[in-house]
């Protein structure tokens, strides 16, 4: 029998000026957080908060994002090499040939604890409920996610396991003969369908979700999905080869069980659905 395949030989540059390229992942990476931008100021009109506490929240999500998704990739993947090539971390060029290449080694799990500090550092400073901003800020965080797997396509990246399905991608530009699931369209494809329920939600309940159930419902649902897309996708470092459960997997379980003690703890009404925390007097 005689199986379609989608042959996938898309170049991961959309031009080049000299050494330097702007690459599909970095203009989609762009857009999803500019639309995120849009989204979230949006939201805060609607709430009647100042807006202009959320150029300051950008800034602190856009360091904190960018921080955590490259060093999560080089202490979860390749602790290793990077110990011993620290400036590789934050350069973006290739030291021996002086090449701009960008972060090409991200990982989302880093860029979701990076989220977390920093919204903890914003929260801190600026007094906002860190709650009340979760709840908002992970709506529009799996559109995010979808642009980025979308990205990953275009880079012929982190792809699944061998299929006879008739969407199996041959990734041509990584030497490939054989079909592999296209993992990166069913987690872009399943991120916006959180994205899309999540919004329904916060507006079916008039921009007053119950406190912590949207963020713990994000958790569950993304990293849940995440967990079970991994099953379907080769390793990405060869550590992982013969475990039971890669990486990806074991970063994703506590995620998960953080969503179901939101969850619940938002059901007991232990979160204050107050925009700005109140400060404790002493009297």
């Amino acid at each position: 029998m005689e199986y379609l395949f989608i042959n996938w030989d898309i170049s991961p540059i959309i031009f080049s000026i000299g050494s330097f390229g702007i690459r599909w992942y970095s203009l989609l990476f762009a857009v999803g957080f500019i639309t995120a931008y849009f989204l979230l100021s949006k939201m805060f009109k609607k709430e009647n908060v100042n807006v202009e506490i959320l150029d300051t929240f950008t800034i602190y999500m856009f360091l904190s994002l960018l921080i955590g998704l490259r060093l999560g990739h080089c202490l979860f993947y390749e602790p290793d090499y990077y110990l011993h090539h620290p400036l590789e971390i934050i350069l973006p060029f290739n030291l021996e040939t002086g090449q701009f290449i960008g972060y090409q080694g991200l990982a989302s799990h880093g860029g979701a604890i990076g989220i977390l500090i920093g919204i903890y550092l914003f929260c801190h400073k600026t007094k906002v409920n860190w709650i009340w901003i979760l709840d908002r800020l992970v709506i529009v965080i799996p559109l995010v996610g979808a642009c980025v797997r979308v990205g990953n396509l275009m880079n012929s990246e982190i792809y699944g396991i061998e299929t006879t399905l008739p969407w199996g991608f041959v990734f041509l530009r990584n030497g490939e003969t054989m079909a592999k699931h296209p993992t990166q369209l069913y987690e872009a494809l399943s991120y916006i369908l959180i994205f899309i329920s999540l919004m329904i939600y916060y507006y079916k309940t008039n921009a007053k979700p119950r406190p912590g159930n949207v963020f713990g419902v994000f958790l569950v649902a993304l990293f849940g999905i995440r967990f079970l897309i991994e099953f379907i996708k080769e390793d990405q470092v060869g550590f992982e080869d013969g475990m039971m459960l890669n990486m990806g997997q074991l970063l994703s379980l506590p995620f998960i069980l953080a969503g179901c003690i939101f969850i619940y703890l938002s059901y007991k009404g232990k979160f204050s659905s107050q925009v700005f925390m109140t400060l404790k007097t002493k009297k």
